[in-house]
């Protein structure tokens, strides 16, 4: 149906317009419905609003690499926090009060032994090395000879006794064998105190020279060097002497006589023998030299035992300051060192002989049993062969007389206790081990080794003590007796004295020692007139510092005059002891403070014997 337009064109009439007022209504809901809001899907957003937009990140440029701004900031701040809080922190331990934490002091008897194996420098005789670290001493008796050989024999080198400059080889073999059981038993603590290269070169300053006092290269010796010098103190008369005269070692300049030993020399020859086996232990590790040692040992040794006589003889000088009493306990002593050395049973056969030991006095019980020094070496012989049944027990056919030798050492320490009567002590504490004779110290140091060895022994072999009669004493006993001698010798004492020169602040001043006395900036001194400085009141000029002097007298009493060598002068064999003594003692006690295997690296397995069999049955 058309209408008329009033803009002039036809006017269509829809339908629609005819519906009913319900068909409009309802169509009025659908419209409103359809204009509601409808979720739209991926496609229809991206008609109507376009690509989403990311947020841009920010970077900061470092110039090689672009870096996020944020870890850039979070990295900033964590290095500026960390500076701040370190910077803070140095500043509080820089200005609040801290204590220092310094190493421990080194205790008495550490320190003492830096000081007593300076003894021994001082008493070098011949080229000193250039750290010889005794600087009022020089090269001396640079022409000593022994005329017996010819051409004549170089004998330079060696020590001096004591305060002359006398050589005497059995002293001086019983001091290297001192120091080199004492190397092989406590080499830990000498290289705890600094000390090992050390006492290791003065040992081979004495070997060096014990191997031209005779003809060590050959397999035959027929003579011995026994001293070098002359010592008849009486003077006057046909030629100087080194006891009558009163000089400088560097001044000495007349001859020197080499005395000899030619046959019988048993007790020499085998405690230089001891000296050489035991130093060859200490220098296991240079096989050349080791070699070289062994093979004068085992020299001398068959010298020793070719014609058994003493060396020392009437109307001879060696009879007159280092005559030895027998000379068993040193075809023991050597024979021991031997063993130890080379690990040839034929020694230790020997050694557990029966009538060995019988001769060398195991079996006696006499006033001077037990007092070890370099006349006297059956203690230490002892000890050193009770270790052998300690630690390998070897068994038959040596069981019995190594029992006997371990039961005979526990008889001599406890000698040593206070609990027993045979040696009587100072009031101060000393024992007196030489029953009041004069120099008592050389023989307590060396108890106090021995002591604190069999202690440190018995420890390493389980064993918490041993048997004084029914009476059981624990190893601890025995180290305070060796403490309380070497703490006598160290100042503890009524006078309060250390009687080891440069050790505490009170030790005597003048000793009887000719180049300590004598100043090094003088002329040279004739025989006779050194005696000035001998006599005078004045302190020494020079400081001997380590030397233990002989000592007080039996009531602790000390006269501290240079003239009295009984008190005043140092001698090598007992200042030997006492290094011993010091370095056993030396550093904090621990479990196994001894070597327990060195001493045996030559001595093959010991299997023990098959007993004989039994008597055959006889009804």
């Amino acid at each position: 149906m058309y209408g008329r337009d009033p803009w002039g064109g036809p006017l269509e009439i829809n339908a629609a317009d005819s519906i009913t007022d319900d068909d409009r209504s309802r169509n009025l809901q659908e419209l409103d419905r359809s204009a509601l809001p409808r979720p739209l899907d991926a496609t229809q957003r991206s008609w109507l609003l376009g690509p989403p937009v990311r947020k841009k990140k920010k970077y900061v440029d470092l110039g090689c690499i672009l870096v996020s701004r944020k870890i850039f900031l979070w990295t900033l701040g964590t290095l500026l926090v960390t500076t701040f809080l370190a910077g803070s922190i140095n500043m509080i331990v820089r200005h609040v009060p801290h204590h220092k934490h310094e190493k421990p002091q080194q205790d008495n008897y550490t320190l003492a032994l830096n000081k007593t194996l300076l003894f021994f420098n001082a008493q070098k005789s011949g080229k000193l090395p250039k750290k010889n670290n005794v600087s009022w001493r020089g090269n001396s008796c640079m022409k000593d000879v022994d005329e017996g050989e010819y051409p004549p024999r170089d004998v330079v080198g060696g020590y001096y006794d004591a305060g002359d400059t006398i050589k005497f080889s059995f002293p001086m073999s019983y001091a290297m064998t001192m120091l080199s059981w004492s190397v092989i038993e406590y080499s830990a603590n000498y290289e705890a105190a600094g000390e090992l290269d050390h006492v290791k070169e003065l040992i081979k300053w004495g070997t060096d020279y014990f191997l031209k006092t005779f003809n060590s290269s050959a397999d035959k010796v027929g003579r011995m060097v026994s001293q070098v010098g002359y010592g008849d103190n009486r003077g006057g008369g046909v030629m100087q002497n080194d006891h009558y005269c009163w000089m400088r070692p560097e001044d000495v300049d007349y001859t020197r006589l080499a005395h000899s030993c030619y046959s019988g020399c048993s007790d020499l020859a085998a405690e230089m023998a001891a000296a050489l086996a035991s130093a060859s232990i200490v220098f296991k590790d240079n096989r050349d030299y080791s070699k070289k040692l062994v093979h004068g040992a085992k020299t001398l040794y068959n010298f020793a035992n070719a014609v058994k006589k003493s060396y020392s003889i009437p109307r001879k000088e060696s009879s007159e300051f280092y005559k030895s009493s027998l000379f068993w306990d040193e075809l023991l002593w050597g024979g021991a060192w031997l063993y130890y050395a080379t690990g040839n049973i034929t020694y230790l056969d020997q050694v557990t002989n029966h009538d060995t030991a019988r001769h060398a006095g195991a079996f006696w019980d006499g006033p001077y049993y037990g007092v070890p020094s370099w006349d006297n070496k059956l203690p230490g012989a002892q000890l050193l062969l009770t270790r052998l049944r300690l630690f390998l027990s070897p068994g038959y056919p040596y069981e019995d007389i190594l029992r006997t030798f371990h039961n005979q050492t526990g008889v001599v320490m406890c000698s040593y206790l206070p609990y027993y009567k045979k040696f009587k002590r100072t009031k101060g504490g000393l024992i007196m081990l030489n029953h009041g004779d004069p120099q008592p110290l050389q023989y307590a140091a060396n108890a106090a080794f021995l002591a604190a060895l069999f202690s440190d022994y018995l420890d390493a072999a389980d064993t918490p003590g041993w048997y004084c009669g029914p009476k059981f004493y624990s190893t601890d006993v025995l180290r305070d007796f060796a403490r309380s001698q070497i703490d006598y010798i160290l100042g503890k004492n009524p006078r309060k004295m250390s009687y080891v020169v440069g050790f505490g602040q009170r030790y005597p001043k003048h000793v009887h020692h000719r180049g300590a006395s004598i100043p090094k900036s003088v002329k040279r001194e004739s025989c006779k007139g050194g005696w000035k400085w001998r006599d005078t009141k004045k302190n020494n000029p020079n400081t001997i510092v380590g030397a233990m002097v002989a000592g007080p007298d039996k009531h602790d009493g000390f006269h501290d005059l240079r003239t009295n060598y009984n008190y005043t002068e140092p001698t090598l064999a007992g200042n030997a002891g006492l290094v011993a003594a010091l370095v056993a003692l030396s550093g904090e006690r621990t479990f196994g403070a001894i070597d327990k295997n060195t001493m045996f690296s030559a001595v093959p397995p010991l299997t023990p014997a098959t007993p004989p069999p039994p008597a055959p049955w006889t009804p």
